[in-house]
């Protein structure tokens, strides 16, 4: 699948993600440092065996992407979002969080991340119960399938 967001393409699927791509973005994040030639294909090794993922795209550049695991029944766990620096800011990040959601509407959505990015999640809809104890953001889809009158 593929759909336009904000003049870039962003693109579904867990298959043939270059794991360089995916490298250089970790590192823009500041969330790895370089690997061997040997030890890259983990990188793409995580999106083939991840339930859900998205991808962003600016021509030939990789800009974000996002990797959910989930039972595709009940729930669903964000593990990695990332947006390259250069792209912040610019409503990506809440987009792809969007696209997750849509896919397990009516589950419980937990994203593991750094309590700095808790007001995003909160943006995007995610609780944070604690800021003190929790590491985790959670998005009950039962608890907005009430509000939208579904149970």
């Amino acid at each position: 699948m593929y759909q336009y967001f904000n003049g870039h393409v962003i693109r579904e699927g867990t298959n043939g993600i270059d794991a360089n791509r995916v490298e250089e973005l970790f590192l823009d994040a500041g969330w790895a440092k370089p690997l061997p030639e040997w030890q890259k294909e983990k990188y793409a090794l995580i999106f083939e065996n991840a339930t859900w993922a998205f991808t962003v795209w600016d021509s030939d550049k990789m800009i974000g992407m996002i990797r959910v695991i989930s039972d595709q029944v009940m729930v669903a766990n964000i593990l990695d979002l990332v947006v390259h620096s250069d792209y912040r800011g610019k409503g990506i990040g809440k987009k792809l969080v969007g696209l997750c959601i849509e896919k397990l509407l009516h589950g419980d959505w937990f994203a593991h991340t750094s309590s700095n990015n808790f007001t995003f999640y909160e943006q995007c809809g995610f609780e944070v119960k604690d800021l003190h104890s929790h590491g985790t953001c959670t998005y009950y889809g039962y608890i907005q399938a009430r509000k939208d009158g579904h149970r």
